[in-house]
């Protein structure tokens, strides 16, 4: 039995007390006054302190959009920067409420490590980050090359099903976080750096020599990246999913901070929006909320596709298209269920 699989034993072995012992995060977090998130330390457009070590990002977004629904203020947040290897103890273990750090929503993770994923936020896929130098132009010209990733990821199992599946060879280099992992593709050590694609575009900025590295054409995976808690807390669950979806929903009614009041005092305002709003219903008593939840999500926080452009977005020095993460009626993926 290897190292890794006892690890996994060992983790859902004590998923089963962790999460009976945490039921009721809801009320826990009311009694202490604010939201633990756990995030990635670094990962510029989605949680990355600024130059005053303020987190910012879109995951960022997403637990400021969860202490508005709360507490109706957006900053009642604490932030936790966690490894990718350290993002799932610190969830069975309560050290955290939720993660919410670019973690893909895998079938295995979601039945039986313990957590349930309530939403995406991004849908992205992995790619592979190379210097020009290397005269490289396609991922299926990697033959022989060595690639760095970061240790407790899914990117070395999909990056074993492609080089597998295109008879390639190579040799992964794993490290203990993405800026070791980033740092030793600069310096020479690897032939390419692999990750979620919106990461790559996020690493390439920070590189001494931007221009001199290329994101490769091919995606080689489906990553689907949303917010996780832990498994069993339906109501904690409930709270952080439709939080992420008032977001969502807001955009596709054109619903934004600058005319979320507006629309509000509106009498003949379309019936969803004023459900929305906490105009009509009591659908934030479902919650174990405030009804005005997700009226303050989008007047403190916004909607999806304003957290999406100032982040990520073409408001944002990562510039992504919207791609699949536009609105279903869009062309796009993202899509909330009815607000009644």
């Amino acid at each position: 039995m290897t190292k890794l699989s006892l690890l996994t034993i060992g983790a859902v072995l004590a998923v089963g007390t962790v999460t009976a012992a945490h039921a009721g995060t809801l009320d826990d977090v009311k009694k202490k006054g604010f939201v633990q998130c756990g995030v990635s330390p670094a990962l510029a457009g989605f949680a990355a302190p600024d130059d005053k070590g303020v987190y910012k990002g879109i995951d960022v977004d997403v637990c400021h959009a969860v202490a508005a629904a709360i507490f109706g203020d957006a900053e009642k947040v604490k932030f936790t920067p966690l490894t990718a290897k350290e993002r799932f103890t610190a969830l069975q273990s309560g050290e955290v409420d939720l993660l919410s750090r670019n973690t893909t929503w895998t079938l295995a993770r979601d039945s039986s490590q313990g957590f349930d994923f309530v939403g995406v936020t991004y849908y992205d896929g992995q790619g592979l980050l190379v210097k020009k130098s290397l005269g490289v132009d396609s991922a299926k010209k990697l033959d022989g090359a060595t690639v760095c990733t970061e240790t407790g990821t899914t990117t070395e199992l999909n990056l074993a099903d492609y080089f597998r599946t295109n008879n390639l060879k190579y040799t992964v280099v794993a490290f203990g976080s993405n800026n070791e992992a980033v740092a030793a593709f600069e310096s020479g050590r690897c032939d390419a750096y692999t990750t979620d694609a919106s990461g790559l575009y996020a690493t390439r900025i920070k590189l001494a020599d931007p221009a001199g590295a290329i994101v490769l054409p091919e995606i080689i995976s489906k990553e689907p990246l949303g917010p996780a808690v832990r498994h069993g807390d339906n109501q904690w669950g409930d709270v952080v999913r439709w939080s992420l979806y008032a977001m969502v929903e807001a955009e596709e009614y054109g619903v934004t901070k600058a005319n979320v009041d507006e629309i509000k005092a509106k009498a003949d305002a379309n019936p969803e929006i004023k459900r929305l709003l906490g105009v009509e219903g009591e659908l934030g008593k479902g919650l174990g909320l405030d009804n005005a939840w997700a009226y303050n999500i989008i007047k403190q926080v916004g909607n999806y596709g304003e957290i999406f452009d100032s982040n990520v977005g073409a408001g944002s020095p990562l510039g992504i298209a919207r791609g699949l993460n536009a609105l279903w009626t869009q062309g796009g993926l993202q899509y909330a269920p009815p607000f009644r």
